[in-house]
């Protein structure tokens, strides 16, 4: 089966997603959320509204648009611009449950969540998202994203068996649906991996790359892999990822080395150097401190857990 560079990104980075609240409302009605501490996704299962972002005119929401925050900006909702707002936190924590109702609840059914990423290798998904993303309910992905918003508001009135462990996966689809959604926009991306993985005539030089990291690749293997000349591909290649396919390989190849760094706290350096496709425990030091600014055994006693107290 062939590897699936997306998947590997998303692993890397721990993305998990939770469904944390939602709310109904009916007739005249806002509310103002706080800048979020994580990435934020929230969508429109029944009805619609207007969604103002701090600084940024109103954008309408319509039945089954989902928008994804990942700037630092406090937002409100509302059924109309202008309708004086509540406060969020003050509503939901006097509510003291996770749906809460503002009139009779009858116009607007609306979920919400956070997307939580590692500390450190989430970086690596953080950094290239745009601020702010607006998938509408008639997108291409619309089908889909209707049916998971549609069972997603089953689960969370349900009292069925396993429906918190279904929410969750049910919402990690939905934040892969989004980034999709956003990748078939690629064109109008600016140059980085998330651009790369949505370009089909670089994706099979990626791919190999993911699937065999410690292979020593030349450019010609990779460019043949994608049917261009060396130079068409270099070009093409640095032009939507924003570095050179090498320059990729080996910031993928950090990346890995970190984590096991992190994770593998009993691994010799000496393996993970050659996983990732050195064959010397010394070329491969000089190569994470170039990337890291530390060795590889200051970056792991800095990532170690505190001792357990005796």
């Amino acid at each position: 089966m062939s590897v699936d560079p997306f998947s590997d990104i998303l692993r890397l980075a721990r993305a998990e997603t939770l469904v944390t609240g939602g709310f109904t409302a009916g007739g005249p009605w806002a509310i103002r959320f706080p800048v979020p501490k994580t990435i934020k996704f929230f969508a429109v299962v029944k009805g619609d509204c207007w969604v103002t972002l701090d600084g940024e005119p109103p954008i309408r929401f319509e039945t089954g648009d989902v928008g994804l925050l990942s700037a630092p900006r406090a937002f409100v909702l509302g059924s109309e611009p202008g309708v004086p707002p509540v406060d969020g936190m003050a509503l939901f924590s006097s509510a003291g449950k996770a749906t809460v109702q503002l009139g009779d609840g009858s116009d607007f059914t609306h979920i919400g969540g956070h997307v939580l990423l590692d500390p450190t290798s989430g970086r690596l998904l953080a950094d290239v998202l745009p601020p702010w993303i607006h998938v509408r309910a008639a997108s291409p992905q619309a089908v889909t994203f209707r049916w998971l918003l549609d069972r997603l508001a089953e689960e969370r009135t349900s009292d069925l068996p396993g429906t918190e462990l279904a929410s969750a996966q049910l919402a990690q689809l939905l934040f892969i649906q989004i980034l999709r959604a956003h990748l078939a926009g690629a064109d109008v991306m600016g140059a980085s991996w998330l651009r790369a993985l949505g370009d089909p005539r670089i994706a099979p030089a990626i791919r190999l790359m993911h699937d065999d990291p410690a292979r020593a690749w030349h450019l010609e293997d990779l460019a043949a892999a994608c049917a261009m000349s060396r130079t068409t591909f270099a070009g093409r290649f640095r032009t939507v990822a924003g570095v050179a396919p090498l320059a990729y390989l080996t910031q993928w190849r950090m990346r890995l080395a970190e984590q096991a760094l992190r994770d593998e706290t009993g691994r010799p350096v000496a393996s993970i150097a050659r996983s990732v496709g050195y064959t010397s425990e010394s070329a491969f030091s000089h190569a994470f401190k170039r990337w890291n600014r530390r060795s590889p055994k200051s970056y792991r006693d800095g990532h170690m857990p505190p001792p357990a107290l005796t």
